[in-house]
């Protein structure tokens, strides 16, 4: 009697076999633009005559507003962020685009009936498309994305083939919405507690005081004469400045393999882990070399700030190499995930002996000790606050 119910209600959701694919193998898919692939081949394989699949995710990301993938028939996904600011532009505005995300309505143009203005459709219908549909994608915060589907068919779409598509629409949003939560959560924490902690948190490493000991090359630096900057210049040409600055000093920090860990006021403490014993030398001379390229960045930079008639970059940058603890440290609902320990406490303390000693990069020793001679120049031995000898120290030649 169960068994015979049980039959008599999944049947139907089963009877298609695009619906049975999206309900128990398209969930198994976690990165989308393999979903978009994957989805695009499976609607041309049950008979929807389809030359382009597209779906437009909206995200929250410090520089772009947005990425779209794009599936064509025979050529595979092709994907693209839009930047902020891009939503305004004519082009975009011209397209079916901002009525399905502004007014939630779905848009349908049949391309082989109509001469269209906008500048999609018009490339669309020169590549021999002959129907486009735009649905949103509503997502139970009430959050939208959309979906667009292109046929290339005589005729376009016949009213059965979008009748199984509006079924479909349900199933396909409950998926991307899944993934769209996800790749959010991933950007947010890669721009604000950088990628290797962010995966630790999404991987569930969330207890206050919980992390590992790891080995590190620490990458400490300010701005100099940011005091009297901040209280001489704007507000907002002191958030400029800092922009520049931080965007210059990470761009080379995360090249050269660097986790950038937190900015304090003006100044950005990153690190360079070390996964293997035998890797020590190199990501030394990684650091260095990208601690080497930074002065000349900084002078392009300050070339351009110049021709604006604003106040040049100036920075202390120091280098170290040792063990600290990477993991959650904070308040029990407020955490940081950072790195703590006696390397980190040095590599400040150094970073403070770049005025007196006219040097805008120092290594410690134990850095210096790791790359080769040639690339550095001893400085002498200094004393550091709360360490009892004088501490070896090294420059760039």
């Amino acid at each position: 009697m169960l068994a015979g119910m049980a039959d008599k209600t999944v049947d139907p959701v089963y009877a298609d076999s695009l619906a049975r694919w999206f309900i128990t193998e398209a969930c198994r898919i976690t990165d989308t633009a393999a979903l978009i692939a994957a989805a695009g081949e499976q609607l041309v394989a049950a008979g929807l005559p389809l030359y382009r699949l597209a779906y437009f995710q909206m995200t929250l990301h410090p520089e772009f507003v947005g990425t779209g993938y794009f599936w064509r028939r025979g050529q595979g996904v092709e994907q693209g962020n839009r930047p902020h600011g891009d939503d305004q532009d004519e082009e975009y505005r011209d397209n079916p685009l901002p009525i399905v995300f502004e007014q939630r309505k779905t848009v349908r143009v049949r391309l082989d009936e109509v001469e269209p203005q906008a500048p999609l459709l018009r490339q669309l219908k020169d590549e021999g498309a002959t129907d486009y549909v735009a649905l949103p994608l509503l997502f139970i915060s009430g959050h939208v994305d959309a979906l667009s589907i292109v046929s290339d068919r005589p005729g376009g779409f016949s009213a059965a083939d979008l009748e199984r598509m509006y079924q479909l629409q349900f199933a396909f949003t409950r998926l991307v919405e899944v993934h769209s939560l996800r790749e959010t959560a991933v950007r947010l924490l890669d721009a604000y507690v950088g990628h290797a902690a962010g995966q630790r948190i999404l991987a569930g490493d969330v207890k206050r005081g919980g992390g590992q000991t790891i080995e590190a090359v620490i990458w400490y630096c300010d701005l100099r004469g940011f005091t009297r900057l901040s209280d001489t210049l704007p507000r907002d040409e002191v958030v400029s400045l800092l922009n520049d600055y931080f965007s210059t000093m990470g761009d080379i920090v995360t090249k050269a393999g660097g986790e950038i860990l937190k900015f304090m006021g003006d100044g950005m403490l990153a690190m360079l882990p070390i996964e293997q014993p035998d890797e020590r030398a190199a990501v030394a001379l990684r650091a260095t070399r990208a601690a080497a390229s930074v002065s000349d960045a900084m002078t392009v930079l300050n070339r351009i700030r110049a021709t604006a008639g604003e106040p040049e970059v100036r920075f202390g940058l120091a280098l170290h190499v040792g063990e600290v603890m990477f993991g959650n440290i904070g308040a029990s609902r407020r955490l940081d995930f950072t790195v703590i320990g006696p390397a980190v406490n040095y590599t400040a303390r150094l970073e403070k002996l770049c005025v007196p000693l006219a040097r805008p990069v120092i290594l410690s020793a134990a850095l210096a000790a790791l790359v080769p001679e040639r690339d550095t120049v001893a400085l002498g031995r200094h004393a550091l606050k709360d360490i009892d000898e004088p501490q070896a120290l090294f420059g760039l030649r």
